[in-house]
């Protein structure tokens, strides 16, 4: 049998690889730089949130600014994280660079005022702004900017997380519904590494989480509780999912004006406020001064969480997103799946640290559609002395979050069960219109879609 081997092949792969690690270094350097810049200023806005809690009154005044320069100078990228996956889709007039500052700026005031919103949105608009602009100073080809896209979108979300493949997987497996574009592998594992150290070179420090259970042989009664856990966390994207698109179409039925619209949401905010008698659902949620706050890392603890604390996140994260403030989805999740996995953690009778680092990451898994990539952030977040119970929870609650997630750009590359009758490599968008509303019966028409 003759040995077949062409070592050009290999040059080649030498030089695709030197290209992309000076390409993608570049842009991953200025994406950490920008990361570790946003990640301060947001420590600044929420450090005087808690410092000033008068600053709450003026969240409708924020939200009125927002939406002045949004409506002013940032037209041309209002479609934020779906902008992104649209050009890596189809590159075409690409993404402007004012995305990166306006985004940023957007996002500041948000928190700074009280607005529920995370840090994913924009850490990842960043990548993509910086990474296209990138991409125009060096003349690419089509093929090489779609790739440099990614790249940017790997450097923003393992810069801001601090999880380096977790962030390189998720830029390609985001793109499409189980579907991963390998093309891109090696230039976005470049971008997230450099991207990390770049933001951790800057002095910034990422929150550490704990889980205490120690490594044991795989427990299947454990196992069957996670496999439970996973399905309510599936659900729970789907709840937050429908309810911030369903209320972005109701404020843009009700106030055309996009510069009302955040002011009014600013309003309802403050209200929920008073009505829940709390203030532990606005901002990140990671930490809080106040030692009986209901947080992040308080879900890690016995009793850190109230049985519907996960609601509440989910209903101050979903109008503060729909109604036109500015920053991401992810880290709100976060907190959904912390406070609801210490809450089925009680009532299963299992372990509330595993419990809350598993609704941690599988409630991002079901409503980003990134059960791979989710999987990676917990070992890196939590260790890989739970991996099983991690990718059971990610797997489980991205099959039960269905055809729904938070970025309706996201195209469906394959069905998650075939039976559906759904249409694929179409925008998750289309798939969601699809979806009849409740009551009604499903129409498979892309061309005549259920409005809803």
């Amino acid at each position: 049998m003759p040995f077949r081997w062409n070592p050009r092949e290999q040059v080649w792969l030498a030089a695709y690889v030197l290209k992309w690690t000076l390409i993608a270094g570049l842009a991953a350097g200025a994406v950490g730089s920008a990361c570790a810049l946003f990640l301060w200023t947001l420590d600044l806005a929420t450090q005087a949130r808690w410092d000033h809690p008068w600053l709450l009154w003026l969240l409708p005044v924020a939200g009125l600014g927002v939406g002045w320069l949004y409506h002013t100078l940032g037209r041309s990228v209002e479609g934020g994280n779906n902008l992104i996956v649209e050009e890596i889709h189809e590159p075409d007039a690409g993404v402007p660079l004012r995305m990166a500052p306006l985004i940023l700026l957007g996002t500041v005031l948000t928190h700074l005022f009280g607005g529920s919103a995370g840090r994913e949105g924009t850490a990842v608009q960043m990548g993509g702004s910086i990474a296209s602009t990138v991409g125009r100073w060096l003349r690419l080809e089509r093929e090489d900017v779609r790739i440099l896209l990614m790249t940017g979108v790997a450097a923003g979300f393992g810069g801001v997380f601090g999880t380096p493949v977790a962030g390189a997987v998720f830029a390609m497996e985001v793109l499409a519904m189980g579907r991963i574009s390998y093309e891109a592998i090696v230039p976005c594992l470049i971008a997230s590494l450099i991207g990390d150290w770049s933001c951790t070179a800057w002095g910034i420090h990422h929150t550490p989480y704990h889980i205490t259970l120690a490594s044991a042989p795989l427990n299947w009664i454990l196992l069957t509780k996670v496999a439970a856990a996973a399905v309510a966390f599936g659900l729970a994207s789907v709840v937050f999912s429908e309810l911030t698109h369903g209320l972005g179409r109701i404020f843009k039925r009700a106030i055309p004006s996009p510069m009302l619209r955040p002011m009014v949401g600013g309003a309802i905010v403050i209200a929920l406020v008073y009505l829940v008698g709390t203030r532990d659902y606005l901002g990140l949620g990671v930490s809080s001064p106040d030692s009986g706050a209901v947080t992040i890392l308080s879900s890690f603890a016995p009793g850190g969480a109230h049985v519907w604390s996960w609601w509440w996140k989910i209903l101050f994260t979903a109008i503060t997103l729909s109604c036109g403030f500015k920053g991401g989805e992810v880290t709100p999740l976060f907190f959904i799946g912390a406070t609801l996995g210490n809450v089925l953690a009680l009532a299963l009778g299992a372990p509330p640290d595993l419990f809350a680092g598993l609704g941690f990451v599988a409630v991002f898994a079901g409503a980003s559609n990134t059960p791979l990539a989710c999987t990676l952030m917990g070992i890196e977040l939590f260790g890989a002395n739970h991996v099983v119970y991690i990718a059971a929870a990610c797997f489980i609650a991205y099959l039960f979050s269905g055809h729904s997630g938070i970025y309706l750009s996201q195209r469906v590359g394959t069905l998650k069960i075939a039976s559906s009758n759904l249409p694929t490599d179409v925008p998750l968008r289309d798939i969601r219109e699809l979806q009849p509303p409740l009551g009604r019966r499903p129409v498979r028409d892309i061309e005549n879609p259920v409005e809803g």
